[in-house]
């Protein structure tokens, strides 16, 4: 997983794939539930999945309209395809990024 600050463009909108990007904050504890789940997929596939803290990156946030967190957006070749609000389960995760 790969934690963006000042790469989003590079990591998420340039990529040739599906990028999936958490939205999250340190303090956030449905984030934190989230987390290993994350990273249990990134391990299971060949998904991108990269995080972005909304506390460091507010103006990402703002682009991407995310209001509650977590978020969940699924890009394809760049272009954004879905978003999700609140925690997920692995399977519903799965699911998004088919």
């Amino acid at each position: 997983m790969i934690v963006i600050n000042n790469n989003f463009k590079e990591e998420v909108l340039d990529y040739k794939g599906t990028v999936l990007v958490d939205f999250y904050a340190d303090w956030c504890g449905p984030c934190k539930m989230l987390s290993p789940v994350l990273e249990e997929i990134s391990n299971e596939t060949d998904i991108k999945i990269c995080k972005v803290n909304v506390d460091e990156n507010q103006a990402l946030a703002i682009e991407y309209k995310v209001m509650s967190i977590p978020t969940l957006i699924v890009f394809k070749e760049g272009k954004k395809e879905l978003v999700s609000v609140g925690l997920k389960s692995k399977e519903e995760i799965l699911e998004m990024i088919k």
